[in-house]
């Protein structure tokens, strides 16, 4: 940890999602989303963060964040997609943001982390442009009635986890499996980005930014056609969400399977950001595909490095080079790692300790390199509903007994909140 230094005004958060803690899908007038019954275990109370939020809150003081990274649920906030908001659910977010605020704590909003609500899915979901018009209005509602508190917006959550997961191969909800026709729900979510940026700034927000999931991509092998097709993949899962935002374009092989007018849109999309959020996970392998592989494109296990719980390789290092890539790629605005973190089970966690370090060493190596990096946030405050994986997986700096829902801080608690005191 002595190695850790970080400027005096580096920002330390935390984060969570709505739909992966709250819990309480039936009340309060909270409509269906796209999760509810999907997959082979129901997220039901989950950590049951609607009636524990101050609890929570709590937490997050003693671990003496700054900033809190949350998402607001949109089928509770309108729970067809459309029509007026539920003052119920508005009136939750109201009081679990002023208790972050009176923690001291700034609160950083997310507008969408995945749960759509169902009767969208119902006429297209994310296939259909027109989500990204009822996606403005739902900003408009947010932001009316927070402007005042969130000093950090973000409008999506990882669009190309539901392009990819949601809607190319099916392992997410809503479970749609069009492989590269899937294309048209990257473009409609970046428009509903760029509608929600101009809402909030209209509204008077100074901070807005995104919470993009990107992975550095290794060929398999240094043969042309392993390049080539890890060429291709980097444009899907970075280029394709990157792009757009960054420098008003899309990468040009991509453009056959993107609505034929894409390009009208990107004056909206390509938008000024105040931060751009990085989520770094681990890096993606490819090689060049075998016969049958309808893609251009073969996913490649990374061999050779130690793993968590839930069978991701840790490569620290591939945040470096992300992020030195992209600051060499693009003009871009103020970094925040706006998610890193890793399943291992336990209130003994030195494995989590040793991986939060290790990124956070590779961090400020790409800072030293000239990256402008401002913040970073711990994926997660609590062990949580992990998707279609259910609860297996355990990311928390605090353990959650699922069976009653008691929270013990782990010793990556310990470990984090004497980092941020320093």
């Amino acid at each position: 940890m002595e190695n850790l230094i970080f400027p005096a005004d580096f920002v330390w958060g935390v984060s969570t999602s709505a739909f992966q803690i709250e819990g309480a899908p039936g009340e309060d007038g909270r409509g269906p989303s796209i999760w509810d019954g999907f997959g082979p275990e129901p997220a039901g109370d989950a950590t049951d963060h609607y009636h524990r939020y101050a609890d929570d809150v709590a937490l997050m003081a003693d671990l003496g964040v700054d900033a809190y990274r949350m998402s607001f649920a949109w089928p509770r906030v309108q729970p067809g997609g459309s029509g007026p908001a539920n003052p119920r659910g508005l009136a939750f977010y109201d009081r679990l943001l002023d208790e972050v605020c009176a923690a001291g704590i700034a609160p950083v909003g997310t507008l969408y982390h995945w749960d759509l609500p169902l009767e969208l899915e119902e006429a297209g979901g994310w296939l259909n442009r027109d989500t990204a018009s009822r996606f403005e209005d739902y900003a408009a509602i947010l932001a009316d009635a927070f402007a005042d508190r969130v000093k950090m917006w973000i409008p999506l959550n990882e669009p190309v986890v539901t392009t990819v997961y949601g809607y190319a191969i099916g392992e997410y909800a809503p479970g749609k499996a069009l492989l590269l026709d899937a294309l048209p729900t990257a473009h409609h979510q970046h428009l509903a980005h760029g509608l929600a940026v101009r809402v909030l700034r209209a509204a008077g927000a100074t901070s807005v930014g995104t919470a993009n999931h990107h992975s550095p991509v290794w060929p398999a092998s240094g043969s042309e056609a392993d390049r080539a097709a890890a060429d291709w993949l980097d444009a899907l899962l970075n280029g394709l969400f990157a792009d757009p935002v960054l420098l008003g374009r899309y990468p040009e092989e991509l453009l056959p399977y993107l609505p034929p007018d894409c390009a009208d849109d990107l004056p909206v999309i390509a938008q000024p950001l105040d931060f751009y959020g990085v989520n770094y996970y681990e890096p993606q392998g490819a090689a060049a595909p075998g016969e049958g592989n309808p893609l251009p494109f073969e996913l490649r296990p990374i061999e050779g490095f130690p793993r968590t719980t839930n069978h991701s390789p840790i490569v620290p290092d591939g945040l470096r080079e992300l992020l030195v890539r992209f600051a060499a790629r693009y003009e871009l605005p103020p970094v925040y790692v706006t998610e890193n973190g890793c399943s291992f089970d336990g209130v003994h966690d030195p494995e989590r300790i040793d991986f939060l370090e290790r990124h956070l060493a590779a961090l400020r190596a790409a800072m030293d390199a000239g990256v402008d990096v401002r913040g970073y946030f711990v994926w997660s405050l609590l062990d949580n509903f992990e998707w279609s994986k259910g609860y297996a997986p355990r990311f928390g700096l605090v353990h959650v007994d699922y069976e009653t829902q008691r929270r013990t801080p782990k010793d990556s608690f310990a470990w984090y909140r004497e980092l941020v005191s320093r």
